[in-house]
């Protein structure tokens, strides 16, 4: 479970949000919306670690994960979280294998979750490919199923299906709602209506504010 508790973000003069109060049970699937500039994926940046909230607290389970020095981000980060970005965040010049085994902690058992990863996702047999001979739909394909054989407790998700067509942002949406229902909680990122249909609840980001 996430629970954010007056959370606030500030640029200089320029205040994202303040006082934002938020619950994601475990297994729920949130779409936070807004409009552009509203902090969206700041927020998610905030949750993963990548960035630090101007004032607030955001609870892992109980644990204020605002408190971690590097050592403790960095285990959080590895252990709990997975990533799901528009940009897909994958090593291009790099095999589809080697991009999954960054996401494996445990060696044991790596080979069947690459090939179960892979079928689910539709690229059974491609591990050898490099990435960029792949399509972009192909790309994400591939960040998702570095989702499955990761496993993580959280996933946050940035516009993940913004540049995809019908059938690949079904795929996104479906394999997402299919960890969801596993257990794992889900924070998208989104405009897509599409999306919003698809989650358990809806959190809305006001316009950013100025100050004076």
């Amino acid at each position: 479970m996430i629970t954010v508790k007056s959370l606030s973000k500030s640029f200089g003069r320029r205040t994202l949000w303040s006082d934002l109060n938020l619950t994601v049970p475990g297994g729920q699937m949130l779409a936070v919306t807004g409009p552009s500039g509203a902090g969206k994926s700041t927020l998610l940046n905030c949750v993963g670690l990548l960035e630090s909230p101007t004032s607030g607290q955001i609870l892992y389970e109980d644990v204020d994960i605002t408190r971690f020095g590097r050592r403790a981000g960095r285990r959080f980060r590895r252990d709990v979280l997975g990533y799901l970005f528009q940009s897909y965040a994958l090593v291009e010049n790099a095999t589809v294998a080697d991009n999954l085994e960054i996401a494996v902690t445990a060696r044991r058992d790596r080979r069947s979750r690459y090939h179960d990863a892979l079928e689910r996702v539709g690229l059974t047999g491609r591990g050898k490919e490099k990435v960029h001979h792949l399509s972009g739909g192909e790309q994400q394909r591939v960040a998702l199923a570095r989702l499955l054989v990761k496993r993580p407790s959280l996933v946050l998700a940035d516009e993940p299906t913004a540049a995809l067509d019908s059938d690949n942002a079904a795929m996104v949406l479906d394999t997402l709602r299919g960890m969801s229902d596993a257990g794992c909680t889900v924070i998208i990122a989104t405009h897509s209506y599409y999306i919003h249909g698809r989650c358990d609840a809806t959190f809305e980001i006001g316009a950013p504010r100025h100050g004076t």
